[in-house]
């Protein structure tokens, strides 16, 4: 069985009202559409991580072959549906966490992060970084961190983890600064579009 991939798309994106930065049109589907797509070519088993109070996002990932996953306590933050997540992830020996708000991250890139994750044994976090080493996502936990993952509480996202992980986390360079752009306000995404000449 291919890596499981849990997205998450469960928070407020309160800096974009009154859109929804993961409903943003790119090139005729909604971003989280997109990302949903890309994780399924990758995964057989891809599971997004919702909101219950949403629908839109729930209908976005209706026919890309993405499972969703209400996180009702959603409001707590990233962690809620992390915990959530890797409870309804099946058994692997790790799983991908990817971030539904990074419009520039291709397949190529997650898949260039698995192989990392397969030729890289010894580490026990495998995650994108942008082309200058600032790391970024999508980010690969080995199951021996599952333990850890479940006790995390608020908004961190893992950040304690993957900092006591130390030395064991194998960055992959990935092109130009896609593992950590987001764009939260309707400004940025403007810009974003101009600057690339992307098309709704």
């Amino acid at each position: 069985m291919t890596l499981p991939i849990l997205i998450l798309a469960a928070g407020a994106a309160s800096r974009m009202a009154p859109r929804d930065k993961l409903l943003e049109p790119l090139h005729g589907k909604p971003l989280l559409t997109r990302v949903a797509e890309m994780a399924c070519k990758v995964s057989d088993f891809t599971l997004v991580a919702l909101p219950p109070d949403r629908p839109a996002r729930f209908a976005a990932i209706e026919d890309t072959g993405a499972r969703p996953l209400t996180v009702r306590d959603a409001a707590e933050g990233m962690n809620a549906s992390l915990r959530a997540g890797l409870e309804a992830l099946p058994q692997s020996t790790a799983f991908m966490l990817l971030l539904a708000d990074l419009p520039e991250l291709t397949e190529d890139d997650l898949r260039a992060v698995i192989t990392s994750y397969q030729t890289h044994p010894d580490a026990l976090i495998w995650r994108g970084a942008t082309e200058d080493g600032k790391p970024g996502h999508p980010v690969i936990f080995s199951s021996k961190l599952y333990a850890e993952i479940e006790q995390l509480q608020g908004d961190d996202g893992a950040k304690s983890v993957v900092t006591a992980a130390g030395d064991r986390v194998h960055l992959t360079p990935l092109q130009g600064q896609r593992a950590r752009l987001d764009l939260d306000t309707p400004v940025a995404w403007a810009a974003w579009r101009k600057a690339t000449n992307t098309p709704n």
